[in-house]
C-alpha cells in the first residue's frame, strides 16, 4: 500500500488523464463541425492516447493494492476562434499534465516511494513529446492559412494518424 497522500495524488492524475481524454474528444467535435475529419481524427486518437494513459494509473493503483477513485468530469471547452486556438489549448493542457507528472515525481521522491518514481519515467518521457508535438503543429498552423491548400494538406496527413499501442 502506499501512504495515503500519494494515492490522493496518483487518483487526481487518473482523473486528470480522463479529463484531458474528455477536452480531446470537444476539440475533434470542433473540427468535425468545420469538416476537417483528419484534425477531427488526430484529437479522436490524441483522446483514447489519454484514456490509455489513464489506465495506466488505474493498472499501478490496483498493482499497489489501492482503488481508483473516480470522479466527475467537467465540461470540456466546446468553441474555438479557430485550428490555432485549439492547437494553443492543447499545448496548454499538455503543460498542466507536465507540470502536475512533476508534483507527483516530487512527492514520490519525497516520500522515497521507489516504485512510483519508476512508474511516473514513462510520463516524464511522453510528456516531453506531446509538449514537441503541439509546439510543432503550432509553427506548422502559423505559418499557413485555415482552410488553405496547406492546411488541408496537414488535414490529409491528420486523417492517417492512428493509435499507436
Amino acid at each position: 500500500m502506499l501512504p495515503t497522500n500519494l494515492t490522493e495524488a496518483l487518483n487526481a492524475q487518473f482523473n486528470n488523464e480522463l479529463q484531458a481524454a474528455h477536452a480531446y474528444t470537444a476539440m475533434a467535435s470542433y473540427f468535425s463541425g468545420k469538416g476537417y475529419h483528419g484534425f477531427a481524427n488526430f484529437y479522436l486518437i490524441q483522446s483514447r492516447e489519454e484514456h490509455v494513459h489513464a489506465m495506466k494509473f488505474y493498472h499501478y493503483l490496483v498493482t499497489m493494492d489501492e482503488q481508483p477513485v473516480l470522479q466527475a468530469l467537467t465540461e470540456p471547452r466546446n468553441e474555438y476562434a479557430n485550428a490555432l486556438d485549439v492547437v494553443e489549448a492543447s499545448l496548454a493542457q499538455e503543460k498542466s499534465v507536465t507540470a502536475n507528472i512533476y508534483k507527483l515525481v516530487s512527492l514520490a521522491d519525497e516520500l522515497q516511494e521507489h516504485a512510483t518514481l519508476s512508474f511516473l519515467d514513462w510520463f516524464i518521457e511522453e510528456q516531453m513529446e506531446e509538449e514537441k508535438m503541439f509546439r510543432d503543429m503550432i509553427i506548422r498552423i502559423k505559418g499557413i492559412e485555415e482552410g488553405g491548400e496547406y492546411f488541408l494538406k496537414m488535414d490529409d496527413e491528420f486523417a492517417a494518424r492512428k493509435l499507436e499501442e
